[in-house]
């Protein structure tokens, strides 16, 4: 019941803070601009000064073209938000001091970061789901329809990713005493397994293979990334067994 009770308090504080707003006007906005970015691309193009040429090259958009473009602006955007959602989660408190207060009650620490991390998922899960409904329906608009048990499973996998970069900058906002180089931290690593992705052999164990699982997906290719997947689990469980572990020897 106190674990529920933190959730909730959380998740209040997102809504009156706009943070849950954000999150999914944002998503939502992308989700929906996806398609409509793959389909005109080449027109876009035509408008700028010799973008003719460019647009004569460009082929034909095609549904795997939206795909391409909603998992790229969510892989971009969708962790920029998870970033910064999370770096403030312990550190922003720790530096006010609420975190202490928050403590004095019947309230473990493990239920302090548990309640932190399921907000987060739950904030991020409802802007997926939003970017996720716009982007389905422009794309049958657009294009043509897909499967639809496939593109939930392509969001799912596309949820995941996000949470593993929540539950690592969770932990920086654990390990650090302000959220700025909490923040820091995390998109320090962000870079670095963007370009460790790119690696033969290694980035098929890393959680960015889980975009390219997603979008074949939904395409409905036969392909799988259940290394990626593992992989991805045991880093958020890591990650928040971390974050327990170290804040509970912190002073606050």
């Amino acid at each position: 019941m106190r674990l529920v009770h933190m959730i909730l308090h959380e998740m209040r504080h997102l809504r009156r803070s706009w943070r849950l707003l954000t999150i999914v006007v944002v998503l939502a906005a992308f989700g929906m601009l996806s398609p409509v970015l793959a389909r005109y691309m080449r027109e876009f193009m035509s408008m700028l000064p010799e973008g003719e040429q460019i647009a004569a090259v460009i082929p034909e958009p095609t549904t795997a073209d939206a795909v391409s473009q909603y998992l790229k602006n969510m892989g971009q955007f969708g962790v920029a938000l998870a970033v910064l959602l999370a770096m403030g989660a312990v550190a922003r408190e720790k530096e006010r001091g609420t975190a202490a207060l928050v403590l004095v009650k019947p309230v473990g620490r493990a239920e302090f970061i548990g309640a932190k991390f399921i907000a987060l998922g739950l904030a991020l899960a409802v802007g997926v789901a939003s970017a996720a409904l716009g982007c389905y329906y422009y794309t049958i608009v657009l294009f043509e329809p897909l499967d639809l048990g496939a593109w939930l499973a392509m969001n799912a996998l596309l949820l995941l990713f996000l949470l593993v970069h929540a539950a690592l900058t969770l932990l920086f906002s654990t390990i650090a005493r302000s959220q700025a180089l909490a923040g820091g931290l995390a998109f320090g690593l962000v870079i670095t397994l963007a370009a460790a992705a790119s690696l033969p052999t290694v980035g098929e164990y890393l959680p960015g293979a889980l975009l390219t699982w997603a979008g074949e997906l939904a395409l409905g290719a036969e392909t799988t990334g259940w290394p990626a997947l593992a992989v991805s689990l045991i880093v958020v469980a890591a990650a928040l067994g971390a974050a327990v572990g170290i804040f509970r020897r912190q002073e606050l």
